[in-house]
């Protein structure tokens, strides 16, 4: 069985909250390349930002995401992904046309099952990461839960609760696999 479970959705949605209390429970958890990415870009004066240079960026993203997606296969139990290979493919095939989605889904399997976080405009907030509007985090959104069903995975939409509750909601679901 797969055990490199993905969390994807909306920007802004609580994911990096959520990949924080799955840690705090003892699960292995990879944090987003893109935020990794900025953070470095950021220190280094580098222009592969998002609002810079997406393409660089989707490019980095895609590298980082297949060390990543690698690294968890050593890994025993469940590793959670905050976003992965398949949304920053998105993102690279959206912005260039290039058809780089189908194949690297092809070889960089997920668990079936892939959660997303949906928009929720009471939690989101801008920092010097994420820079972009609700509403470009939105159509982000629409295009990824087009996307994962498309590819064949299962797409199980996260409920806007506590985010215990949200952890437990998704062990729950993996548990019952």
């Amino acid at each position: 069985m797969n055990r490199s479970v993905l969390i994807s959705g909306c920007s802004g949605g609580g994911k990096s909250t959520l990949l924080a209390e799955l840690a705090a429970r003892g699960h292995a958890v990879v944090e987003e390349p893109g935020r990794r990415i900025v953070k470095q870009e950021l220190e280094g004066g580098g222009a592969a930002l998002p609002w810079v240079d997406m393409v660089a960026f989707a490019h980095r993203a895609i590298a980082m995401a297949i060390a990543d997606h690698t690294a968890a296969q050593e890994q025993a139990g469940w590793t959670f992904f905050d976003r992965g290979l398949l949304d920053a493919a998105a993102a690279l095939q959206h912005l260039t046309g290039d058809p780089v989605l189908e194949k690297l889904s092809a070889v960089h399997r997920y668990h079936d099952s892939v959660f997303l976080t949906p928009p929720w405009p009471e939690i989101y907030t801008t920092d010097p990461e994420r820079r972009h509007s609700f509403h470009e985090a939105v159509a982000e959104y629409d295009r990824l839960a087009a996307i994962y069903p498309a590819l064949g995975y299962a797409v199980v939409i996260l409920p806007k609760i506590a985010v215990a509750h949200r952890a437990d909601f998704i062990l729950d679901c993996l548990s019952q696999q």
